[in-house]
């Protein structure tokens, strides 16, 4: 069953911000082109000292609970899958201290990707057990943390 976009409007700051700039409205792996869509802000936010890029993760991480709880409320689904900005932040914890080259985005996209959609314990176990703007958010936030450890150990070493 396809779920409905209908109840999302683009011009709601809120649901635009949800849906990726509209990424998530894609009607095939919308988490896969949220993901893509992350890119641009990989490249805005890596010139930024680690302090403050990581300062920008927490900001986006506590405000994603809110957006995405918010915009799967207005859908009246729980986690619907146009919702991309948990795939935003999981991206952005990716590539965290990692050089940004081609390579490093192609590894980091491949390696969030995996995690996010095979979810491995413990994601799949927060996946099933957290709900709200909270469970949207921190399966991928996991998936980030894990995708940044096998980059770490793949560019740090």
């Amino acid at each position: 069953m396809k779920k409905s976009t209908a109840n999302f409007r683009l011009s709601n700051p809120i649901h635009f911000l949800a849906l990726g700039f509209g990424s998530g409205l894609a009607p095939k792996a919308p988490g896969t082109f949220g993901t893509l869509a992350a890119i641009p802000l990989l490249l805005l936010f890596a010139p930024l000292s680690n302090a403050l890029y990581l300062a920008v993760l927490v900001l986006m991480s506590i405000a994603g609970i809110y957006i995405c709880d918010k915009a799967a409320k207005d859908a009246g689904v729980p986690d619907h899958g146009a919702i991309v900005w948990d795939e935003f932040v999981g991206f952005l914890i990716t590539m965290f201290l990692m050089p940004i080259t081609w390579q490093t985005v192609l590894v980091g996209f491949a390696l969030f990707r995996f995690f996010d959609i095979l979810k491995p314990w413990p994601i799949s176990y927060l996946d099933k057990n957290c709900h709200g703007g909270f469970g949207i958010m921190i399966d991928d936030i996991v998936a980030g943390i894990a995708a940044w450890a096998c980059m770490f150990l793949i560019f740090k070493f």
